[in-house]
């Protein structure tokens, strides 16, 4: 920076010259858009040399893992011309990663960016096709996201899974002592679900009126406890006739019968 020239003086100094270079544009039309833009660079540059540099990026709203993916997206170096960046720009960059619904860029005088987000919700890992991706609440991928550091979420299979998850595991998501027992949920034909439980049960449920069937299933297991005894398979795809198929019981095996032979 000159010697006597300080940050404030530069913005003062920029003020003018940008109001004469929009004077020239509207003066001499295209001619005037060139020597304007070769005036804005000349300012920009000006700035940095008063200390007006990208020298932190803050990202907020974001999860760690979300984090990294954003700034890469942003395209923002160290040490380039703050006032030159446009904004609007390294929104859209933003905006296209996985992670975001929302963002908002600004700067921050002297050195500063921040990109404000708001982040997709994860909602399940759906797999099909023997791929798997993380889905948001809307069913659609998050490229970006890793399956393997998703395990909590629900796990959705089959062709129409993702598009239909966000009816369904609302629903579940009311129902704890089943989604602590839950396993997958698979698609069925595209038309309805079966509940895969961690033990190996399943519960089949109809294509329609799926808050009804799984009424059902509560009130059954509020009087026999069934989610806690298991059983093979529950059928609700018919409203009036509920099924229930028990696990088979295995037989202990009979005691070794002794040797027939006596001892030498």
């Amino acid at each position: 920076m000159r010697p006597g020239l300080t940050p404030s003086h530069i913005l003062m100094i920029a003020g003018g010259v940008l109001t004469l270079a929009l004077v020239g544009v509207l003066a001499t039309g295209g001619r005037g858009a060139a020597i304007a833009e070769t005036t804005v660079s000349g300012i920009d540059n000006r700035f940095g040399d008063a200390g007006f540099r990208v020298q932190a990026i803050h990202v907020k709203g974001a999860s760690p893992l979300a984090q990294a993916d954003i700034i890469r997206a942003a395209g923002l170096g160290m040490g380039q011309p703050l006032l030159g960046l446009d904004l609007l720009k390294v929104q859209d960059k933003v905006k296209a990663v996985g992670w975001v619904q929302e963002v908002r860029v600004v700067r921050l005088l002297p050195d500063t960016v921040m990109i404000t987000v708001k982040e997709r919700r994860q909602l399940a890992v759906w797999q099909h096709n023997g791929h798997s991706v993380v889905i948001d609440e809307h069913g659609d991928a998050i490229p970006e996201a890793d399956p393997a550091r998703f395990a909590a979420l629900p796990l959705v299979v089959g062709a129409g899974g993702a598009k239909h998850a966000p009816e369904i595991l609302p629903t579940l998501a009311q129902r704890p002592r089943l989604m602590a027992r839950l396993e997958a949920l698979i698609r069925v034909d595209d038309r309805r679900w079966d509940l895969r439980l961690k033990d190996g049960s399943l519960i089949q449920l109809p294509a329609v009126d799926q808050d009804q069937a799984l009424m059902q299933l509560e009130a059954l297991d509020l009087r026999q406890h069934i989610l806690d005894l298991g059983f093979e398979r529950v059928d609700l795809r018919n409203p009036d006739a509920m099924t229930v198929r028990v696990r088979p019981v295995v037989a202990a095996a009979p005691p070794a019968s002794p040797s027939a032979e006596s001892p030498a």
